[in-house]
């Protein structure tokens, strides 16, 4: 990039998709965002524009520090936010937040469509791999599985010490194994173990790179 976004261009970029980045504007906002390495226009018709990791980056950052995914509860507004589970505000459970999270998850079938070179679905892209809580927990909202509530009835996901991997949480061991299953189907490697401090069983997750 060579210079940093102007307040036009700030904006294209905070308006894009927030789960495949797709961008939306004329050729002549749109260009410059190409130029400056922030954006791409995909090779395949109808030809729109997405952004790059760099624009992503840019849309994220905010003036004063961001909580991390799990620690960040379900946005308004209009965005977005797939539930990871214990959110102190969450939106309403119905038919408009399933429509949303079925929306979502084909938006990002189709980001990784465009973005493994052999169009595969059936694992995760390098989105989902940046954004670790959110995208396995957007596979299990998607599923039918239901987030944990203030009681705690729910899955939890969370971030783990080790690269590239998240913990999933579930009030028994039924559920626990469903939520493993369906990351397995959504291209994650998943195992369960048992913390050896607090013997609590939990699902060890990966995006499957094959």
């Amino acid at each position: 990039m060579s210079r940093p976004p102007t307040a036009a261009q700030r904006r294209v970029i905070e308006s894009a998709d927030p789960v495949t980045g797709r961008l939306k504007g004329t050729e002549a906002q749109l260009a410059p965002l190409v130029r400056n390495g922030l954006a791409f226009r995909h090779p395949r018709p109808p030809h729109d524009y997405f952004l790059t990791p760099a624009g992503h980056r840019i849309r994220e950052k905010e003036p004063e520090q961001v909580p991390e995914p799990s620690e960040r509860p379900a946005a308004s507004g209009g965005v977005f936010t797939a539930r990871t589970g214990g959110e102190e505000t969450a939106p309403e459970p119905g038919p408009a937040r399933r429509r949303e999270v079925r929306s979502a998850w084909q938006g990002m079938l189709e980001l990784r469509r465009m973005t493994h070179p052999d169009g595969a679905t059936d694992r995760p892209c390098p989105w989902e791999r940046a954004h670790l809580v959110q995208a396995a927990a957007l596979a299990l909202e998607a599923a039918g599985h239901r987030p944990a509530g203030p009681e705690g009835d729910g899955y939890r996901v969370r971030e783990t010490p080790q690269p590239e991997a998240v913990a999933v949480y579930a009030p028994d061991g039924t559920e626990l194994r469903a939520c493993a299953a369906t990351l397995e189907r959504a291209g994650w490697q998943a195992g369960e173990y048992t913390d050896p401090r607090t013997r609590v069983r939990y699902v060890l997750a990966s995006p499957r790179r094959v």
